[in-house]
């Protein structure tokens, strides 16, 4: 017997699963609606903060720092940009296995990385290398590493090397000065940033400019008084006499006689500001202006200035070096020969002892005293180099006749190379002391005179008789021109007095003669071959940088001086 189902029992279960179905789209519907209509109005700005505080940035624009140039334009120190690998260390541990990746092409140890990454999870930024090449930069981003970008910088570059690294200076990783005039004029050289905000996709990359908020002040540019060329020449000839003698160390300055523009600074040992390995302050110290020695005979050209300033003495006067020595206050002073009798300018030409301080101590007890004191030592040139020494001085004048006599020929007081040069400069620029600069055409202020034109004429003169045959100086001598100087050779100062054997050589001299241009100083620390006199090690670097200076800046040549010249007599009036 066939069964039948009724027609409704065929149709019921159907309606009942599409009303169900439908109701179920049309609640889904409405909640999808209601959600879109609650984020749209109601958390709209909560949403928009949210990602926008995850994909939107303000970034700095790095500023330009500015140029160091020498006297002709020439650079010294230039900033080119660099790219430098950063991280958001939690996105970039969310795949903590890639980290090796990145720190194989860096050069970097892969687990000191990640426990630095470790250790900052709650910061946003990490550097993970500073300072990388724009190719490696390219293999970065080429990873595509999550929270991995890069960051634009700059890098500062010395293309003169180890040649005036003493001088410039240096600057640390974010361009900041740290040495040198790089320091000393920071806030000139530097700039000030920009901004703008940036949008960024999830593994850290800017996608698009948003706005620019402010735009990037470049630094401005500097103009030193250095030449380039006579810096080079300097490094080369104090190096190799360094070497030549296997001294500790040494310097040497150049400065312009009329106007204090320094034109060359050298050091030895070097370094080069583009090797960071290189930058330990026992290698990175300006010895020119931060280390003072007792300057010796160089001093003796002023207390010859201060004997003929009183009146009371020509370059003529007769002066009795004899017997080659003498006690003052229970001391001996002695020369290396007994002179006899000679006259002053012949005292500064064999640079006796003896004779300067019986010139000394013959004059008023402040006069060689008050003269030193205005030639600028013990007290800073106002170059506005960092770390610049101002020497020593004592602040009144000396009151017993051994101090006064050791004050005459250079002992009992300290100065600086720079310090010398500045001094040597009033006698090269008619008795008158101009200010120190390393700019060029800058406010340099009015010079100050010390000494008449007539007193800086005649110690210049007798200074010429030194670079003579029959001088202390004759290894300074430079074919065709007046050479005007003056040797030193002081013993160093140990615990309970002075070494035997350990000197600093010094040679200060002034050229041309006739019309001085250029004031050089030499000085070699401690030199322990042979030859250790002021005469022997130091003039011959002043010969060889001072004969190409005359060249490069075509000076004519003044002819030689005869040692026999007679000095000229006049009144001392100060003009």
């Amino acid at each position: 017997m066939n069964s039948q189902r009724p027609d409704n029992a065929e149709t019921s279960a159907p309606r009942w699963r599409r009303l169900f179905v439908l109701g179920a789209f049309a609640v889904l519907a409405f909640t999808l609606a209601a959600r879109a209509v609650e984020i749209q109005l109601v958390e709209r700005d909560f949403l928009e903060g949210q990602g926008q505080a995850r994909h939107l940035r303000v970034n700095a624009i790095p500023a330009h720092r500015g140029m160091i140039t020498d006297r002709f334009g020439e650079p010294l120190a230039i900033s080119s940009p660099v790219d430098s690998v950063w991280a958001d260390p939690g996105e970039l541990l969310g795949a903590a296995g890639r980290v090796p990746e990145l720190t194989e092409l860096l050069g970097l140890d892969a687990e000191r990385v990640r426990a630095m990454l470790e250790s900052r999870r709650d910061k946003e930024f990490v550097y993970i290398k500073r300072h990388v090449t724009p190719a490696t930069g390219d293999r970065v981003m080429a990873l595509r590493l999550p929270g991995v970008s890069l960051k634009r910088e700059y890098r500062r570059f010395y293309p003169t090397g180890e040649v005036a690294g003493h001088v410039l200076g240096f600057t640390d990783i974010d361009d900041r000065g740290q040495e040198g005039l790089e320091r000393a004029y920071n806030g000139w050289l530097s700039g000030n940033p920009g901004a703008k905000r940036v949008v960024r996709d999830r593994l850290g990359r800017v996608i698009e400019d948003v706005e620019l908020l402010r735009e990037p002040e470049p630094g401005r540019d500097l103009t030193l008084s250095l030449d380039r060329r006579l810096q080079y020449i300097a490094y080369r000839e104090l190096k190799a006499a360094v070497a030549r003698h296997d001294a500790v160390n040494g310097a040497a300055v150049v400065l312009d006689a009329r106007n204090g523009e320094v034109l060359a600074m050298a050091n030895q040992p070097g370094f080069n500001p583009n090797d960071r390995s290189q930058l330990d302050s026992r290698r990175y110290r300006n010895r020119a202006v931060a280390d003072v020695i007792e300057p010796g005979s160089t001093i003796k050209p002023f207390t010859i200035a201060a004997a003929l300033e009183s009146g009371r003495f020509e370059p003529t006067t007769p002066v009795n070096a004899g017997p080659g020595w003498m006690m003052v206050g229970g001391n001996t002073v002695q020369d290396v020969h007994n002179y006899g009798d000679i006259d002053v300018a012949t005292v500064l030409q064999k640079s006796s002892n003896v004779g300067i301080t019986r010139i000394a101590l013959s004059l008023e007890r402040g006069d060689v005293w008050r003269m030193v004191d205005a030639a600028g030592f013990g007290q800073s040139t106002g170059s506005g180099f960092q770390g610049e020494e101002a020497g020593m001085l004592a602040v009144t004048p000396p009151r017993s006749r051994f101090q006064r006599a050791t004050l005459a020929f250079g002992y009992g007081l300290a100065a600086t190379p720079l310090q010398v040069a500045h001094a040597y400069t009033a006698l090269g620029n008619g008795g008158v002391l101009p200010p120190v600069t390393f700019l060029r055409g800058g406010d340099k202020g009015e010079g100050r005179r010390i000494m008449s034109t007539k007193t800086a004429g005649d110690v210049l003169r007798m200074m010429e008789r030194v670079v003579s045959d029959e001088g202390t100086a004759e290894r300074a001598a430079i074919a065709g021109y007046r050479v005007a100087g003056k040797t030193g050779t002081s013993k160093k100062a140990v615990a309970g007095g002075y070494a035997d054997d350990r000197y600093v050589a010094l040679f200060a001299g002034i050229v041309p003669a006739s019309d001085p241009r250029f004031v050089c100083v030499v000085m070699i620390n401690e030199p322990r071959r042979d030859d250790y006199y002021g005469g022997q090690v130091a003039a011959p670097v002043f010969r060889e940088v001072m004969s190409q200076a005359l060249r490069l800046y075509n000076v004519p040549p003044d002819g030689q001086t005869s040692p026999a010249a007679p000095l000229m007599m006049a009144d001392r009036g100060r003009p």
